[in-house]
């Protein structure tokens, strides 16, 4: 009833606020909608959205799936998703990193999926060594699990490391920049090829049971599988691997749970084209300094106009510092335009990228004032959101 009056009311899909309700009248109502399931949980910095529809998806070779794909990741929304299916055997929630101690407390999952570790609105997540520690305390407390972890990501290995049973997963990650000293000892990382370890303690890159390599996969029996993905990017293939490994350890086929991953094409509006004015545009969710970075190198395949869109409201973070880590200089020579709430505060980090920008703050009116044909647009978490019921009703 609350999800629906929300919904009508225009406060949102209704996601959470049933959940919320039920949570004021139940304390324990995720400890009890969890009793009797296999539970899967998903969480990292980024990718968790597009990872949790992927282990959905696969998973629903061996029955139904309970789950909240659609990005409502704290308790208020995992008790939602978890009511409207009671009698599913199975559930797959995503989780925001700084509730996954609370909600793994309850749940008792079977499988954890630990994505990555980086900075991310640090104004309300906090510094991301904090994270990492609290994720470590928790999953080494927890029994019974099976920990999916990036080997490849710094602060997921130290989360990782201590938990009683963990399956490494190789997804070549390319964002470094939040892990060059240990977050156990604080001494330098150092690198060798793929291969890094602290100079100090024992931490270092385990050998992966799951390697991720160029469109391909191979599993821990050594098959080679190749993931046909219809999402773009290498960030995704580690996703479907990541999922996969996940899948597996739940007791789905390999050859299966890939399968059923090749038909994910979009993920809660991610990729979305929209046909406005004579373009096409692409509509792309980026957050932070290390989704920005893979986002970057998926359009860099293109030349087309990029509409880059910044809020900083308080789902997105208020704190803009982080514009400055983001390699906008890789747009060098391309037509861009910076729109958003904060299309000023994106064109000063433009103008020192030395990137030619003009400012439109509305983006669809800044899609409108390029040349027809495609555009790639890209934008943080409440621009995304408005964009796209935005480009819905219109």
């Amino acid at each position: 009833m609350s999800s629906k009056l929300s919904q009508k009311m225009g406060l949102g899909a209704g996601g959470m606020i049933g959940g919320r309700v039920a949570l004021k009248l139940d304390p324990q109502a995720l400890r009890r909608l969890t009793t009797g399931r296999r539970v899967a949980l998903v969480t990292g910095t980024n990718g968790k959205t597009t990872s949790t529809m992927m282990l959905s998806r696969a998973v629903t070779a061996l029955g139904e799936v309970a789950t909240n794909h659609s990005g409502a990741n704290m308790p208020d929304g995992h008790v939602t998703a978890l009511s409207k299916q009671p009698d599913a055997p199975y559930a797959v929630l995503e989780v925001d990193e700084g509730y996954f101690p609370a909600v793994a407390a309850a749940a008792q999952p079977d499988v954890v999926v630990l994505l990555n570790l980086s900075r991310d609105q640090l104004d309300r997540v906090g510094e991301v060594r904090t994270i990492e520690r609290s994720l470590r305390d928790t999953i080494a407390r927890l029994r019974g699990c099976t920990v999916i972890a990036n080997c490849d990501d710094i602060m997921v290995t130290s989360a990782a490391k201590d938990a009683h049973r963990v399956v490494w997963v190789a997804t070549g990650t390319g964002w470094h920049h939040d892990s060059a000293s240990c977050p156990r000892c604080g001494e330098p990382i150092r690198w060798q090829g793929e291969h890094w370890q602290c100079s100090t303690c024992d931490l270092a890159r385990p050998k992966p049971d799951w390697v991720t390599t160029d469109g391909f996969l191979i599993a821990p029996n050594a098959s080679k599988v190749a993931l046909s993905l219809r999402l773009p990017g290498k960030f995704n293939q580690a996703n479907a691997v990541m999922a996969t490994a996940a899948a597996a350890a739940l007791g789905v086929q390999i050859e299966e749970a890939v399968r059923r991953l090749r038909g994910v094409s979009n993920v809660a509006g991610r990729y979305r084209m929209i046909q406005r004015s004579g373009h096409t545009a692409r509509l792309l969710l980026s957050k932070n300094p290390a989704g920005w970075s893979e986002t970057l190198t998926v359009v860099k395949e293109s030349d087309h106009p990029a509409v880059l869109v910044i809020n900083a409201n308080e789902a997105d973070g208020r704190d803009l510092s982080w514009l400055w880590d983001v390699p906008f200089e890789r747009l060098r020579g391309r037509t861009v335009i910076a729109s958003g709430e904060r299309a000023t505060d994106l064109a000063v980090r433009l103008t020192y990228a030395e990137v030619e920008h003009k400012i439109v703050p509305d983006p669809l009116l800044a899609i409108d004032a390029l040349p027809e044909g495609a555009v790639e647009v890209i934008a943080n978490y409440t621009a995304f959101r408005d964009l796209n019921a935005r480009s819905a009703s219109e």
